[in-house]
């Protein structure tokens, strides 16, 4: 099968598009799956004992649920570049391709010789992408980084800050690893339009903590937008937040816009509050935070997560009951979007994943495979590059190419 056969197979805007993916964990991954499940053709190559996900976390038969979530959609070459056989057939593969992602710390992807210089040389109009957690230069940019790291450094767990004590908090799931991700993606596919239109090819970089800053910034830092007037958000970020316990869960519900809070007042039985001083305006209300919510709640204690629910949405009140992640899957408005399915993982068994978020009415895209078993694809990739199949049984056994080997 050649390349081209190959990117024929999958479906999608980005189909015809090969990445080569160097990247491990969750950010790389994470951005290079979403272009897999566009159709773009991405062979993430690894070490002979594979990227660290795929021990980490829930497992079952050699394989984990988080690497699953993070690299479906791909093929997978497993391959020793500390040999001079496997850095060739890294080489071969960087000529079929149109973009190269990498996430090692600065440096690292020079003293492995494939920097900018060599993959340019092979593919001169090549994407030529670097993830790092902090930037080439500055005090931090030698430093290992995970994502707790990024929520310190970029003042989310700050703004996370306890109500009652102040202490910093993080967020229990990877915000800087997935907002990276989806940052490096939508910065890929707007580098391939951009060499659609001149020819060039360029190099990227995104730095986590950037990311973040930038993602912060419109109201977690909007009191530092207008020079000589910063204020600190501080005061509204350790008000309450939008969670109310009613008399039997939890709800959010908000009000930004008069006609939302006449809404609000309405369905919670207070039209006195449409002329309480401290909440005439949109600034009032934001201004006096904690005594609104405060009042809120009070008011939500009072009966049924239904009942107030009920009641909000007849008013245009923006609402919603708090879910477990057991109720997200058969919630009525998850299951009427068809977002979750479930699949046959040859290694994995059966699994649930959600499909693309994004959905194209011209060029339809989805999930084009299961997540890669470690070296499940090598020998085929290595025959799409000319490889004869006693040169490619030779790498095996020498150590240089790493196989799928079926689970027990």
């Amino acid at each position: 099968m050649t390349a081209e056969q190959n990117s024929d197979l999958q479906q999608g805007p980005l189909a015809g598009v090969r990445v080569v993916d160097l990247t491990s964990m969750i950010s790389g991954p994470v951005a290079t799956m979403m272009l897999a499940d566009q159709g773009a053709d991405v062979i993430k190559v690894e070490a002979l004992d594979g990227d660290l996900v795929r021990g980490a976390g829930a497992t079952r038969r050699g394989i984990t649920s988080t690497f699953i979530s993070s690299n479906r959609s791909k093929r997978a070459l497993a391959v020793n570049l500390k040999t001079p056989e496997g850095v060739e057939a890294l080489k071969k593969l960087l000529k079929t391709a149109d973009v190269m992602v990498q996430n090692f710390r600065p440096g690292a992807i020079e003293r492995m010789g494939f920097g900018e210089d060599v993959v340019r040389g092979l593919k001169e109009d090549i994407i030529f992408v670097s993830i790092s957690g902090f930037g080439d230069d500055g005090p931090y940019a030698h430093q290992r980084v995970y994502d707790p790291v990024i929520q310190a450094l970029s003042g989310l767990a700050a703004i996370q800050a306890d109500g009652e004590t102040g202490r910093p908090k993080m967020i229990r799931t990877i915000i800087p690893d997935k907002t990276t991700a989806v940052t490096a993606a939508q910065a890929i596919t707007a580098a391939l339009f951009a060499r659609e239109r001149t020819g060039m090819g360029q190099h990227m970089r995104l730095a986590m903590l950037d990311t973040m800053v930038a993602y912060l910034w419109p109201e977690g830092m909007g009191g530092f937008t207008l020079v000589g007037k910063e204020v600190t958000n501080a005061r509204a970020q350790l008000s309450p937040d939008l969670i109310f316990q009613t008399q039997d869960g939890y709800i959010t519900a908000g009000a930004m816009s008069n006609k939302e809070w006449r809404g609000m007042c309405t369905a919670l039985g207070h039209p006195e509050w449409l002329e309480d001083p401290r909440f005439l305006t949109v600034n009032d209300r934001a201004v006096n935070a904690t005594e609104r919510l405060t009042l809120t709640g009070e008011v939500l204690a009072t009966n049924t997560s239904a009942y107030w629910l009920e009641r909000l949405d007849a008013e245009g009140v923006p609402s919603a009951p708090v879910l477990s992640r057991e109720d997200v899957i058969t919630h009525p408005q998850i299951q009427a979007n068809d977002l979750i399915h479930e699949y046959e993982h040859p290694i994995a068994g059966r699994i649930r994943q959600p499909r693309p978020a994004a959905r194209f009415d011209q060029t339809p895209s989805g999930i084009q495979r299961p997540a890669p078993g470690l070296g499940e694809h090598s020998a085929e990739i290595l025959a799409e590059l000319g490889y004869a199949e006693e040169e490619i049984a030779r790498l095996v056994a020498q150590g240089v190419l790493g196989v799928m080997v079926a689970p027990e």
